[in-house]
């Protein structure tokens, strides 16, 4: 099962307490995976549609708690995919059906006009900040989803209303979040990045459990990726290290090949020696042994002056390489 799944799951076994939040879960189920369907003799039907066994519950529960209303339930097996279930929920009763779009804010009052259907948030319904919680859990009930935090943080809400979507995200943003409105091929996608938004994001809607879960992967997320940068880090700097004795080993070699180690500086003489025995010593150990012991900035700025040294007489053989070529010529 999904983690988007499991979260849902649990969020449609919540208790059902107060009845205006109940109200307000519904107003924002039914603009998300509701469908009004015109019938014979100007009656109308409300259809609820999901996969989710436990939303669909979750569903006839609000009804029944809310209105006391005959469900018809119907299961089919979803033909694209043959595996999952198709949750069919249809109210025919013309009193329910007249009651449950007025009180959600689907049917306008003032235009009294039953077709005139408005998919904005209703704001007499979400005064309260417990029902701006239960809207929030009714949108991601209906028509949202959360990836899989061990690949990537995101969490949205789909769909086909322009209106409905801004509304969301205004209610999503009152709580001092970020959510922000995508436009998807023929759908508006209302969607949180960041994984800290997330984590506070079901905290407002009660998604306590996937909320635990969620910050314990952030958490070894974050030490994997500490441990990553340290290693690359040291990884990084034993490179620099070899690469940079390697170097000094081989401008001591040439000096020795060219006019021998014992032409240099008596200070540079003794550490040009320890190097070529102790290849793989650091400056601090190299240092250590000298019989005069020096820090690590003293033992590098001594190498330094051997690189010198070195460098100078590779500039003196191409030189000298050069005049000879020329007066080969002449």
């Amino acid at each position: 099962m999904s983690f988007s799944s499991k979260t849902k799951n649990m969020l449609s076994r919540l208790d059902i307490e107060n009845t205006c939040c109940a109200r307000a879960e519904l107003a924002a189920l039914i603009r998300m995976s509701g469908t009004i369907q015109l019938t014979g003799r100007g009656n109308i039907n409300i259809k609820f549609s999901t996969e989710n066994a436990a939303i669909a519950r979750r569903i006839f529960s609000l009804i029944k708690k809310l209105y006391n209303s005959q469900i018809e339930v119907m299961v089919r097996k979803n033909k694209q995919l043959k595996k999952n279930n198709n949750y069919l929920m249809i109210i025919h009763d013309s009193k329910s059906v007249n009651d449950i779009l007025k009180d959600t804010g689907l049917f306008d009052k003032d235009k009294n006009k039953l077709l005139d259907i408005s998919y904005k948030a209703p704001k007499d319904i979400i005064r309260k900040k417990c029902c701006k919680r239960s809207y929030i859990r009714g949108a991601f009930l209906g028509g949202g989803s959360l990836s899989d935090p061990e690949k990537t943080y995101h969490l949205e809400f789909v769909t086909h209303d322009k209106e409905f979507a801004e509304d969301l995200s205004s209610i999503i943003n009152s709580f001092d979040l970020n959510s922000k409105i995508v436009v998807r091929k023929d759908y508006y996608v209302v969607y949180i990045k960041e994984g800290e938004q997330i984590v506070d994001l079901l905290n407002i809607i009660e998604a306590h459990n996937s909320l635990l879960e969620l910050e314990n992967i952030r958490v070894v997320k974050g030490i994997r990726n500490d441990i990553n940068r340290l290693v690359n880090c040291e990884t990084a700097n034993l490179s620099k290290t070899i690469n940079a004795a390697i170097r000094q080993v081989e401008n001591i070699k040439y000096i020795e090949n060219t006019i021998g180690i014992e032409k240099l500086p008596i200070n540079l003489q003794e550490l040009a020696n320890l190097r070529l025995y102790y290849k793989e010593s650091s400056l601090k150990e190299l240092g250590n042994m000298l019989s005069t012991p020096l820090g690590k900035s003293g033992v590098n700025h001594r190498l330094r002056k051997i690189e010198k040294i070195a460098q100078n007489l590779k500039q003196k053989e191409r030189n000298g390489n050069g005049s000879k070529s020329s007066r080969g010529k002449e």
